[in-house]
Order: structure tokens, then sequence, then C-alpha cells
């Protein structure tokens, strides 16, 4: 990817590269870097970065973390730490639903997709992070990123309990999260 960004950016192309930072904070702390890819989800990555941009991912927590499977977030209107975490992972922003962006991009370990309901146009602000190849997803998830850095902190998240990954106690957060594009 970064040989490829390197040779259109001498071929005089514009290059799109965002990244993004996500300060890890509670019981695990650190940085994860993840490299957003706007090629593959442009709309996605747009919301990412725009929520990013606006702190709404600030103080939000990994409200359903499954050992093998993955780490989610991003609830902007139920996960901020001192809310109501019964509610975690049953909302998103005020902007409107995206719809899918599915790629032939698999799902493997550190791969980011978006969070959905049942219907495949329904992400809008969660996202979760893979621990573990997941190739039921490929296909039915858009994929947005990789984990480029700090894959030792996604490892170390508090793991949630039961079948659906609930997070008892104080649920590990996203601290502050940053983007660059």
């Amino acid at each position: 990817m970064r040989k490829l960004a390197l040779a259109l950016m001498l071929a005089g192309t514009p290059v799109l590269a965002t990244e993004m930072t996500i300060d890890v904070a509670g019981g695990t702390s650190g940085t994860i870097t993840i490299d957003l890819f706007e090629d593959v989800a442009p709309k996605h990555v747009d919301r990412i970065a725009t929520l990013a941009e606006q702190g709404a991912y600030d103080g939000i927590v990994f409200h359903r973390v499954i050992d093998g499977f993955m780490a989610q977030t991003g609830d902007v209107k139920f996960g901020k730490l001192g809310g109501d975490m019964g509610m975690a992972g049953r909302g998103g922003s005020d902007l409107p639903d995206l719809p899918a962006e599915f790629s032939d991009r698999p799902f493997e370990r550190g791969v980011v997709g978006m969070a959905r309901s049942q219907s495949p146009n329904s992400a809008n602000s969660q996202f979760f992070i893979m621990f573990a190849p997941g190739d039921f997803l490929n296909g039915q998830y858009t994929v947005v990123g990789k984990v480029t850095d700090g894959m030792d902190v996604v490892d170390a998240i508090k793991r949630g309990e039961g079948p659906n990954g609930a997070v008892i106690g104080e649920p590990d957060r996203m601290a502050k999260v940053t983007v660059s594009r």
C-alpha cells in the first residue's frame, strides 16, 4: 500500500491517506494506529474521520469484546464512559446510516470493519477490530482499515463475557481519537 502511494505521488496523482490514532485508557493503555482505506470505503472512512475530528469518539468504551473474534466500539450515543452501559452498542451518531461499501478485502487479524444491524445499509458510527480472521464476515460487512501499529494494545483490551461479549465492570475506552488526512 505504501509503495503504491509513493508511486502515485511521484506520478503526480493525488494520494488519499487517512491515518487514525486511538489512545486507549482503562485497564489497558497504549496507542493503536490504523490505516483507513478511503479507496475501498470512502463514505465510511469519511464518517469515521468526521466523528473523530468532532471529538465524538473521545471517551467511548469498547462495549463488546469477544475473545478470539473482535473488539467493538464507536457508539457515540450510548457508549460514553459514565453513561448507561446497558445501552452501549445500541446507538450511533446523529448522522444518517451509510450504504454498504463491500469489497473483496478479507477480514483478517487487525482489520477494522463497520458494525451494523441486520440491514447491510445500517452502519453509522460503530466499528470493530479483528483479533483473528473472520472469513464469514467477508462480503457481509464493510472493511474500513487495518491496524498498522499497536496490535499488542488491541490484544490487551478487556474481554467481555457470554456470547455477546458484553464487558462487565469498567470497560477500556478510546480516550482520544485523532485522524490525519
